[in-house]
């Protein structure tokens, strides 16, 4: 926060931020007629979102007091995007001016008292934020004079050619935010020094001692230098350099492939700027050129654990800025990768190449000037003129610094044994001559020099040809090339196609959390299909982005990226190059989709636009005010174990998280990351609707997370890592364990079946754990992957065979699996389901009915059905491998029957291995995993959630668990739960109890179950969350069921009410696929929003609710938008004012006073009364607008004034 003050003397406190939608009608207010004298009539949020930066001063009431945007080209002509350099340069001599180094200013308003304040206050803010940054210039066609206040930071620039109508003005850096003037340290600088350093809160003394910055000062040499930046003639800043670097270590721990390995190519000969070799010419693409996609591998090898920084927020100021690469590696937060403790490592044995990079060692700088922390490092490759990086390493947990944003983050090794991210930086880098243009025709060559060490290539190429040919259609070009130059030479190109799936991705895509899509044209829409630029330079990729968006006349790019199954994997394979493209981008969530009944529907109405079937993949985006908008990078490792609903659904809220980059997620599954597999053998168990295929294929997880293919064996909470089947190691510094409840393998009674036995004369005994080898025709299902290998074994060794499949479960996985045996061809005859003995009746359905006439379509089908049957022997109690007789105890005579195949769905249970890992970290296990409401194990570095898991006692809810819980809701809390430990800037959170902690978070959202039965028929069930799935909430009177159909018809729909009219349990089966994403839709919403549901069934009018659901009526239901809309009827309603008994109270303060008094008919009244008011008139406005805003998503609906 800094102050201003105004022409008469006022002193205001003033917070300066990106503007915000939210902010375009203040500053609408703001403009004036001399506003509108310099930049024309102007449309504010037009503005925002062509500007490349605009920024905002308000006061600590939020009540803004000045805005300015700027963009990358001019006022004027659209087509003078691309020639404004050559308009300064002929007419204005500006012949220092670059895109890489210029800003233009479209709008500049304020209010009047602090107009001059505010426009230096924003300049300057400006020029501290954008490194690169030297002049900001006003071009303006309406006026040769600009308003005082613009002319206080703005000189004009002399004519000196005539033939252009504008003025030009400037505002330069070094009047407003000078560049560092840094020199080497002297010991005198101490004083200063030790000042910095306590504002920074960094102690050094108590572990250095107390005159180390002097030592360090004086020690200098030909290999260490120390050097000071000053401001105002005071030094607030110093740097410690070193040319002394383990390169093997950096070698074992880092991918620096790209890099050449940090050596220098040829030991001979004098120092020369990188020559064409270096700069116009990609390396060989190793596997891990990519930084951010596709990290995933099979296994991780084992990691010696280095000592762990403080994750704490104090150790974290403490360390902002201090000890990047320090010499000893004691003191938490030291480097690890630098310095004088790695010189031993290869001691006596001199280096085949010589290094080609040096280490920053100590660095600190003044808070208020940190954003000019860049200014150090050209001193720094001064005093190595021979080498051409410079590294730097920062710990884990660490917050990302702005040095580090003209860094390269290099690709840790699997091996990596540093608890350290490091960061590099070539001397090009710093070059600013870097342009991008238009490809020609005579790059071609230079350009497939470039590329020839990528894979897939030849489609770049192929592009590129189909970009120089003629145009001979009347659409123009498809493709635009552009390549980046540097000293004239091609150090990358870029390919653009124009983007035909606009409307498509607007309605699959919340692309409208970040774009307004009717101030962009369709042909301003561009996807980016290559993307290749040299690694010395990737820190001006979101340079080379915004030109590109500027040259190519586009406003927002996209990028897919398609799972690695799909017919279209080349496409994939392009993502390499495009990694560090990617990492500038933001993903953007997919919407769920209307599933509109387009069979019922005539063919001119259909909008196949967004309804048309296209191969899914995950989209990435970036627009013009993203290019200067970078997210923030966390490198905390953050190890999630257990591929559940509950992990893929936190993984998926950090990966979408707009403003922060995570780069060290990791998931730890049995089978790796789920989306590198189809889900073909899907059919075998039942779902609960929360992550199908083509979900996973959209979110795209293997983009961001790395995956670790084995199970959890044990915990080391001291070292902060666990081990991995095979004894591989994975560190971490937050843990999140989320591995759920599995079917286990059954263990036999070891009952003599010989002996006849019923299973009621089997004495009760304790659930034993199976530990002998499991048989390979004996298969537990948990997840898509065993469902697939099941599937591949039954077509391979027993569809074409004879044998008995034997089903034993109790669950309505029993009955998905007998299904699925029937469609994959399997005579049912062979098929023999039986039922566990069970204490009580089986409750796997809402209905016993439904149970019933599900039995009776397995015997109608000839399925041999088994019940209150226990597992007694396999094999008659020899070697199970393989199972060929399974035996059971009955409550009749003992059952033995021939097995071929045998699927397990006895018992779900917590993994063992998961177990033995928990209790032997001495984590707290009562029956399950204990957590706080907060997520927290009894270790605050290790998370847990879903069925793995329950409350602490303390809480006094036994009844419940993340398991009564949607899944994909407690996934997404988690992550809300975790975000504020990594975000700098957190929202507070709003109406928070006091006593929170103390409370266990009650979710809203419904439990889904669903599947393919015998018959047929799908089968879908949705429930509120209760402790109890059989019997609603203790207390709660249960209202009206309404019914249609009949479940032996199998067009069976019931809806079960609550007592305040509310739906809380659908249940469906019916012959066909069912609409589910439709029907969830439904939970929670009241009768009468569905259109008077219970007059229309009262009235005989309702006799299929399958049909009545597909009208084109309720369709906004479905919308996902439609919790928004209901959420702003309620703010409507709560804020209307109303007159009762003479005095105007809200709807809600009379709600109150009704509840309070008891009143008679209150419903009655509160229609009446709120009837009267200007209530209903608003929310028939906002019903209009919520189908104006997505008319593209319901054509069905006629708006006023269109007929």
């Amino acid at each position: 926060m800094r102050t201003i003050t105004s022409s008469t003397g006022t002193v205001e406190p003033v917070i300066i931020r990106r503007t915000e939608s939210s902010d375009a009608q203040e500053i609408t207010k703001l403009i004036s007629p001399a506003s509108v004298a310099v930049f024309g009539r102007v449309n504010v949020i037009y503005v925002l979102e062509k500007a490349n930066l605009a920024v905002t001063l308000s006061t600590v009431k939020k009540q803004v007091l000045a805005h300015a945007a700027f963009l990358d080209y001019p006022i004027g002509d659209p087509m003078e995007q691309m020639s404004w350099q050559q308009l300064l340069r002929t007419y204005f001599n500006g012949t220092t001016f670059t895109p890489l180094n210029t800003l233009f200013l479209h709008l500049f308003v304020a209010q009047t008292s602090f107009s001059t304040a505010s426009a230096k206050e924003i300049m300057r803010t400006v020029f501290n934020a954008i490194t690169e940054l030297e002049y900001i210039c006003l071009v303006t066609p309406y006026s040769s004079c600009l308003e005082s206040a613009l002319m206080g930071v703005f000189e004009p620039m002399p004519c000196v050619k005539e033939g252009v109508q504008c003025a030009v003005f400037v505002c330069h850096r070094h009047h407003h935010c000078p560049r560092l003037h840094v020199r080497k340290a002297r010991v005198e600088d101490y004083d200063d020094l030790t000042h910095v350093l306590a504002e920074r809160g960094v102690a050094l003394e108590a572990s250095r001692g107390p005159y180390f910055l002097a030592e360090l000062i004086q020690a200098q040499d030909e290999t260490n230098h120390v050097a000071v930046c000053e401001n105002e003639g005071r030094v607030v800043g110093l740097i410690s350099i070193s040319g002394d670097v383990d390169l093997k270590l950096l070698a074992r721990c880092f991918e620096l492939g790209p890099f050449d390995g940090l050596r220098k190519a040829s030991p001979a000969g004098p120092p020369q700027r990188p020559g064409p070799s270096e700069l116009g010419q990609i390396p060989q693409e190793p596997h891990t050129t990519s930084q951010s996609i596709s990290q995933s591998q099979a296994e991780i090898t084992e990691v010696l654990e280095s000592p762990e920084s403080d994750g704490s927020k104090e150790a974290s100021e403490s360390n902002e800025n201090i000890s990047r690469a320090r010499c000893d590696t004691s003191e938490a937060g030291s480097s690890g990768a630098c310095g004088k403790e790695f010189t031993d490592s290869s001691a006596g044995s001199q280096p085949e190449e010589p290094p080609n990079a040096f280490c920053v060692q100590l660095f600190v700088i003044d808070k208020r000037l940190e954003m000019r922390s860049v200014d150090f490092l050209p001193y720094a490759f001064k005093v190595f003129p021979e080498r051409d990086f410079c590294v730097l390493s920062v710990p884990q947990l660490h917050a990302q610094i702005p040095l580090l944003q003209v860094f390269n983050r290099a690709v840790p090794r699997p091996s990596c044994s540093l608890n350290q991210q490091l960061y590099l930086l070539h001397r090009s880098g710093l070059i600013k001559t870097l342009e991008v243009a238009a490809g020609l025709s005579d790059d071609t060559a230079a350009v497939q020099g470039l590329v020839q060490n990528l894979h897939l290539h030849h489609t770049l190429l192929e592009d590129l040809d189909r970009f120089l040919r003629p145009v001979e259609t009347q659409t123009g070009r498809l493709f635009t090339a552009l390549v980046a130059e540097v000293e004239e030479q091609i150090v990358g190109v870029i390919i653009i196609r124009n983007e035909k799936d606009v409307e498509y991705i607007r309605a699959n895509y919340n692309i409208e959390h970040f774009v307004y899509f009717s101030h962009h044209q369709r042909e301003e829409h561009g996807r980016l299909c290559h993307y290749v630029l040299n690694p010395v330079f990737q820190r001006y990729t979101r340079h080379v982005l915004k030109e590109a968006l500027r040259l190519a006349h586009k406003t927002c790019l996209y990028f897919a990226v398609y799972p690695p199954y799909h017919t279209r994997t080349r496409w994939n394979a392009r993502a390499g190059p495009l990694a560090a493209a990617l990492d500038c981008m933001v993903p953007v969530c997919p919407r769920r989709r209307v599933v509109y009944p387009l069979e019922s529907w005539p063919p001119t109405h259909r909008p196949t636009q967004i309804t048309e079937e296209q191969e899914p993949f995950a989209l990435n985006h970036i627009n013009r005010k993203l290019t200067m908008e970078p997210r923030l990078e966390v490198s905390a490792r953050i190890v999630v174990v257990g591929a559940s609903d509950v992990g893929l659904a936190f993984l998926e809220a950090l990966v979408f998280c707009p403003h922060l980059r995570f780069t060290n997620l990791t998931l730890v599954s049995t089978h790796g990351l789920p989306d590198a597999h189809g889900r073909g053998g899907v059919g075998f168990l039942a779902t609960s609707h929360a992550y199908n295929e083509r979900d996973l294929a959209q979110i795209s997880l293997r983009s961001w997370v790395s995956g670790v293919t084995g199970k959890m064996t044990a915990i080391d909470r001291a070292a902060k890592h666990i081990q991995v089947t095979g004894g591989h190691v994975v560190p971490y510094d937050h843990l999140v364990l989320c591995t759920g409840q599995q079917y286990q393998m059954v263990c036999p009674t070891g009952i003599d079946i010989s002996v006849s036995t019923s299973s009621g004369q089997v004495p009760d005994q304790p659930r034993r754990r199976y530990t002998g080898p499991v048989p390979s025709n004996l298969f537990t299902l948990n997840d898509p992957q065993d469902c697939s290998q099941a599937q591949h074994w039954l077509c391979k060794n027993f569809l074409d065979q004879e044998g008995n499949a034997v089903v034993y479960g109790d669950s309505v996985d029993v009955y998905t699996c007998v299904e699925t045996l029937l469609c994959l061809g399997v005579r049912a005859s062979r098929v023999h389901l039986v039922h566990q003995a069970t204490d009580e009746p089986p409750t796997c359905f809402p209905d016993p009915a439904l149970q019933q006439v599900v039995r009776r379509a397995l015997r109608d089908k000839e399925v041999h059905l088994h019940h209150n049957c226990l597992l007694a022997q396999l094999n008659d109690g020899q070697d199970p491998e393989p199972i060929t007789s399974v035996s059971f105890t009955t409550d009749g005579p003992p059952l033995r029957l021939e097995c071929t195949v045998f699927f397990n769905f006895a018992y779900k249970s917590v993994d063992y291995d998961a177990f033995k890992a928990i209790s032997e970290a001495s984590l707290v296990f009562d029956g399950r995993l204990v957590i706080d409401a907060a997520f927290h194990t009894n270790d605050r570095s290790i998370f847990a959630a879903g069925p793995l898991t329950k409350f602490s006692r303390r809480y006094h809810a036994e009844g419940w668990t993340h398991a009564n819980f949607s899944s994909r809701e407690v996934g997404q809390d988690l992550a809300s739960a975790l975000l504020p430990f990594f975000d700098p800037d957190p929202e507070p959170p709003t109406n928070r109890p006091p006593d929170r902690d103390r409370l266990i978070t009650l979710y809203r959202q419904p439990k889904v179950q669903g599947g393919r039965l015998p018959g047929g028929c799908s089968y879908l069930h949705i429930q509120r969350p209760s402790p109890c799935s059989d019997r609603p909430l203790s207390g709660a009177t249960p209202g009206r069921k309404i019914q249609t159909g009949r479940v032996e018809t199998r067009d069976y729909i019931c809806l079960q009410f609550s007592q305040h009219g509310l739906v809380e349990t659908v249940t469906c089966l019916s012959p066909e696929p069912l609409p589910v994403s439709n029907y969830v839709c439904l939970y929670g919403k009241h009768q009468l929003l569905l259109n008077h549901l219970y007059q229309r069934f009262d009235e005989g009018l309702l006799s299929d609710l399958h049909s009545y659901f597909r009208e084109s009526w309720c369709m906004a239901v479905y919308h996902d938008r439609f919790a928004d809309f209901e959420q702003e009827v309620r703010l409507i309603m709560d804020s209307t004012k109303v007159e009762a008994d003479g005095d105007v109270v809200t709807v809600s303060k009379l709600s109150e006073m009704i509840v309070n008094d008891e009143w008679e008919e209150p419903g009655l009244y509160l229609s009446q009364v709120f009837g009267q008011s200007e209530g209903p008139a608003k929310i028939k406005r906002s019903a209009v607008d919520f189908l104006k805003y997505n008319r593209h998503d319901l054509t069905m609906y006629v708006l006023p004034g269109t007929l």
